[in-house]
């Protein structure tokens, strides 16, 4: 079976976890040990910014990030249904409501047009969301917040490694939010990363990670523990330095699919956004005037001839029983629409173009 991802671990991460291992510093109390503090240093600089916080999940880097934003009880925050339910766990975790949002159908990103009806006078934040490594549209986001003084979160989880205006996605955020799950372009095992350029937003997440402190047993806000240990940070040193030709594989991957299966018009093939660079951590198709049924049979096709074709977000998260029943029912036509519709291929490094070619044959003579 080709899995749809996979992460790319060589002699190099072995070699970084021993050495830090051999050295008796697994962690640091307020989460600032040698790796780490050389791993966010790093990661700053690839993500254009002047302040990156290390943590342990990149759920803990959506919820620090709400939460430094200021996101308390009775505020709203609006953000797609259309992802993974980290997102939406993120503001209800720190006190919020989140309000559910329609998405482009084009990007599959949150719609402008949609987020500025959805403002009011409770609104603290706009959340969107990278989705499949596609960064959103942030210009116009901007300028709903600057309008309504608003923060803007990115949720920059899927994004390692594309660009937007020529600067990495999450740039133009107020926080960007990371995550380094096993699946992502890169890896840290677990972990995550927020990423700014405000100082007092820095000051502020480094005290939310370790418990509230700016000194051992000394709280000066409610915090967590959202420490990264060391060996995370030495793993992702090294992912750090591999993830230009990570992405490289994945564009050239991606690029020989979508030749490949612009034979048949029903498919809806990903592009990359004018501007911009797509990190291909998804490639994502849609399958157009189907239903759910008709794509999920497709699916079952590709996984008897051992491809590991996957539909995210089947259940987007404003129909799951939780978040219906707390928040209420909100109708997003096109983010039902594309659930029911898309699926993604895998693109990453650790499949060969001999596998690529297959992959795009088969969905084609299924089709």
């Amino acid at each position: 079976m080709i899995p749809i991802n996979l992460p790319k671990i060589g002699e190099e991460e072995v070699e970084a976890v021993v050495k830090v291992l051999r050295s008796g510093i697994v962690t640091s109390a307020l989460g600032a040990g040698p790796m780490v503090t050389t791993f966010e240093k790093n990661y700053a600089k690839f993500a254009g910014v002047k302040h990156a916080i290390a943590v342990n999940t990149g759920t803990a880097a959506l919820h620090m990030a709400v939460v430094a934003a200021g996101v308390k009880a009775g505020d709203e925050v609006i953000l797609p249904s259309f992802t993974f339910v980290a997102t939406a766990e993120a503001v209800v975790m720190a006190g919020g409501k989140p309000v559910f949002t329609d998405i482009d159908p084009e990007t599959y990103c949150l719609s402008p047009a949609a987020v500025e009806k959805a403002v009011t006078k409770k609104t603290k934040v706009i959340l969107p969301v990278d989705l499949y490594g596609w960064p959103a549209d942030i210009k116009p986001l901007r300028e709903i917040a600057a309008k309504h003084n608003l923060a803007i979160v990115e949720d920059a989880a899927q994004a390692h490694g594309a660009t937007r205006s020529g600067k990495p996605a999450g740039a133009f955020a107020d926080m960007a939010c990371w995550s380094l799950y096993a699946s992502k372009n890169m890896t840290t095992g677990e972990g995550g990363v927020v990423t700014t350029d405000s100082d007092e937003l820095a000051e502020k997440l480094h005290m939310l990670r370790t418990h509230g402190e700016k000194a051992k047993y000394s709280s000066e806000m409610l915090g967590y523990n959202y420490r990264m240990p060391e060996i995370e940070a030495a793993i992702g040193l090294v992912q750090l330095e591999k993830l230009p030709s990570f992405v490289a594989s994945r564009r050239a991957h991606a690029k020989r699919l979508s030749e490949i299966l612009s034979k048949n018009e029903r498919l809806k093939r990903p592009v990359e956004p004018q501007g911009g660079l797509h990190s291909w951590y998804l490639y994502t198709v849609r399958l157009m005037n189907s239903d759910a049924k008709e794509r999920n049979r497709i699916l079952d096709e590709m996984k008897k001839k051992g491809i590991g074709a996957e539909a995210y977000y089947v259940n987007p998260v404003h129909l799951m029983p939780y978040y219906l029943n707390s928040f209420g029912a909100r109708k997003l036509p096109e983010t039902e629409k594309a659930s029911e519709q898309v699926f993604s291929l895998p693109v990453h490094p650790r499949v060969t173009e001999e596998q690529v070619v297959d992959i795009g044959k088969t969905l084609l003579q299924l089709l």
